[in-house]
């Protein structure tokens, strides 16, 4: 019989595609692990690690070991357990390998394997093996190593014994394909910090990392994490080196209706709050009923006892769940047999009978705490008050001066040049430091997409201004309406008039400190814009190193001596590797008039930028702002509760923690300009 030739458009069963084994992992990465960006390959270490978690708060493990290898390889093992090897009564294969290659296919869907898990979805540990490259299982259990290696989630071999152990518990050690992940670069920091919080909140474990990635040994490093004190101990260190409200950490651990809820809370003088809430280990960044339920117990608490001690005033109204939390660092964690999480990077938790037990228990405890602390009760329920009144008074300057028109339907402010593109995604604005090298910049952009905004002087350290203060601000305020995204609860990302906002300022001292305060004010109050990718710096180059007509740009000292050594060795002259040298010879010393410019014997002219005011608007556009040769650095928070500490330290009021900081690291400064 002929084969019917299908229609183009045709819809039939033909065009249904049935994808088996892990093939949808591989079609559809972004499905199971959010993406193939560093994130999304992170989110494979987190997967295997979270099995080895999974052991160890069920009871049969304490120590987890992370290892950074050559060749992109991650290893992760641990003292569990180990999984199973014996065949599977369903897929005819032992269960390592079901495990390993099989959708769905876990102890922690209602069986006995686990009462609380992370891993709720079985998929995490096959979604691994299917975009990695290669992966290897090794098992230890009963006395025997049992091993079985796969590529790109297929097995290339049955599982087989492979020798003796005295050990028990799992080794997964794995490398990410590069066919799905186009950049592979292990980031030392974001794993350290994930292990460190994983560690804070299974509370007597120990998790180590190891980087040996680097063929030099000297270049290897270790960490290791144990914390007796759970999150408490997790509230004390993102509380370190701040003002503190309430000296003694509130602290509970209850069982609610088959839910253990795990609370810490501590209060600090800043403005801004750091509330942080897990399920299962998990990171619920974008919160969910256990957050809810903590609270609305939180502000009711705090009302009834503030109310029933006297420490709020009569005529005062309720204190708001915003006053009841300003300057609050609390962690919410709670472990329950069936979470229901939003999507398979679980950022939401929907269970409603975990904001009941969460609710439950903070309420009581928080009562207890007051009593056995009423000294702390009351300064944290002055500060709450405190925070109510600045919020009214806040909101009447705030309004005040919308009303006076300063942001809503303001025009763009004068100084700015503005692009004439009108799609935001491909327009990006120069927050340049000082009018010569605004004047530069606007002069070398490309005006079809670059917007140039001078801002001459320092602006405020908004590390303790309110709103009302900011937006008066006349450094900030153009920066604000500029943006046109608002601010405050006015703020509205949709709005964002530029997807790439860039900070410009000179190499010098004076332009680290405007770089840092302009840094402060977008994490204080634009977060939504780093966590995006939103925030950049620019990096003009340090040094312009010519001979002849031949010249480059060296945007570090290591460059400049590099290129100074390259132009040498093609006049066979003699390589001057230090401008000192060269200064301290006067009679080798030629100037044409510029005192940041200097020449050597062999001729080569080295010229030091101290500002981007020195450069025409033709050498600020080829090294700076020329999307095809500048160097930008995109300012991400891979780690906020550390940007959150620097910015503290350096920009808050207390002076001890950056006297400390300035002390440790003085001998590290290099090329200090005063």
């Amino acid at each position: 019989m002929a084969e019917k030739k299908k229609k183009i458009g045709e819809y039939s069963a033909d065009s249904i595609q049935v994808l088996e084994g892990l093939e949808p992992v591989r079609k559809r990465p972004g499905m199971y692990i959010g993406g193939t960006s560093l994130q999304g390959l992170h989110h494979l270490v987190w997967e295997v690690v979270s099995n080895s978690i999974d052991e160890a708060m069920a009871g049969y493990g304490n120590y987890i070991e992370v290892e950074i290898l050559p060749g992109n390889k991650i290893s992760v093992s641990d003292d569990g357990r180990g999984i199973p090897v014996e065949k599977h009564p369903q897929t005819g294969l032992s269960t390592l390998e079901t495990v390993l290659t099989k959708l769905h296919a876990g102890g922690k869907f209602g069986g006995d394997g686990y009462k609380v898990s992370g891993g709720l979805h079985g998929v995490g540990i096959s979604v691994v093996n299917a975009l990695s490259v290669w992966t290897k299982a090794e098992v230890h259990q009963k006395g025997k190593i049992w091993t079985q290696e796969y590529s790109r989630g297929i097995p290339t071999g049955k599982i087989k014994r492979t020798g003796k152990t005295t050990k028990k518990g799992t080794v997964i050690t794995f490398e990410p394909d590069p066919q799905i992940f186009s950049e592979i670069e292990w980031n030392w920091k974001t794993i350290s910090s994930y292990l460190r919080e994983q560690a804070y909140l299974t509370k007597g474990v120990h998790i180590k990392l190891i980087d040996e990635k680097d063929d030099n040994p000297e270049m290897h490093r270790k960490v290791g994490y144990c914390f007796d004190g759970g999150i408490k101990s997790f509230v004390s260190f993102l509380n370190k080196g701040k003002e503190i409200i309430n000296p003694n950490i509130f602290y509970v651990e209850k069982e609610n209706d088959g839910i253990l809820v795990e609370l810490s809370m501590q209060y600090q003088g800043g403005m801004k709050d750091r509330l942080m809430s897990f399920a299962n280990n998990i990171n619920t960044v974008e919160g969910g009923m256990h957050e809810t339920g903590f609270r609305t117990a939180l502000t009711r608490t705090i009302n009834d006892y503030g109310r029933k001690k006297g420490i709020l005033r009569e005529k005062e109204g309720n204190l708001t769940s915003d006053d009841v939390r300003e300057g609050i660092t609390a962690i919410i964690s709670v472990k329950l047999t069936d979470p229901q999480f939003e999507g398979q990077t679980k950022s939401k938790l929907g269970n409603s009978e975990a904001r009941t037990a969460t609710s439950a228990v903070a309420s009581e405890a928080l009562v207890d705490y007051f009593d056995k602390n009423p000294q702390d009760a009351k300064l944290i329920i002055s500060r709450c008050s405190l925070s109510a009144r600045a919020r009214l008074a806040a909101k009447a300057a705030k309004d005040a001066v919308i009303r006076k028109g300063v942001l809503d339907g303001m025009t763009l402010p004068g100084k700015l040049s503005d692009c004439s593109s009108k799609k935001p995604e491909e327009c990006e604005i120069f927050v340049v430091e000082g009018d010569s090298a605004g004047g530069s910049a606007k002069q070398g952009r490309d005006r079809r997409f670059q917007a140039i905004l001078p801002i001459f002087g320092k602006m405020l350290n908004v590390e303790k201004a309110r709103i009302d203060k900011v937006i008066k601000n006349d450094k900030i305020q153009p920066l604000i309406i500029a943006m046109g995204a608002g601010i405050g609860e006015t703020f509205n990302i949709e709005k964002l008039r530029y997807h790439r906002i860039v900070l410009m300022a000179d190499a010098d001292v004076d332009g680290a400190h405007i770089r840092t305060l302009h840094l402060t004010f977008f994490y204080r109050y634009f977060e939504e814009l780093l966590r995006r990718g939103h925030i950049y710096i620019a990096q003009p180059p340090l040094y312009k190193v010519q001979k002849g007509k031949d010249f480059k740009y060296a945007f570090t000292d290591e460059e400049k001596d590099e290129y100074v050594a390259e132009f040498s060795k093609a006049s066979n002259g003699k390589v001057e590797k230090e401008i000192e040298k060269v200064v301290e010879e006067d009679d080798d010393e030629t100037s044409d008039g510029d005192e940041n410019e200097i020449k050597d014997k062999s001729g080569i002219k080295i010229q030091r930028y101290k500002g981007l005011g020195e450069m025409n608007p033709d050498q600020l556009w080829d090294t700076t702002m020329n999307p095809e040769t500048r160097m930008m650095y995109q300012v991400t928070i891979e780690d906020a509760e550390r940007a959150d500490k620097m910015f503290d330290i350096l920009m808050g009021s207390e002076v001890a923690p950056r006297k400390r900081f300035i002390q440790a690291h003085a001998k590290s400064v290099q090329n200090l300009d005063i």
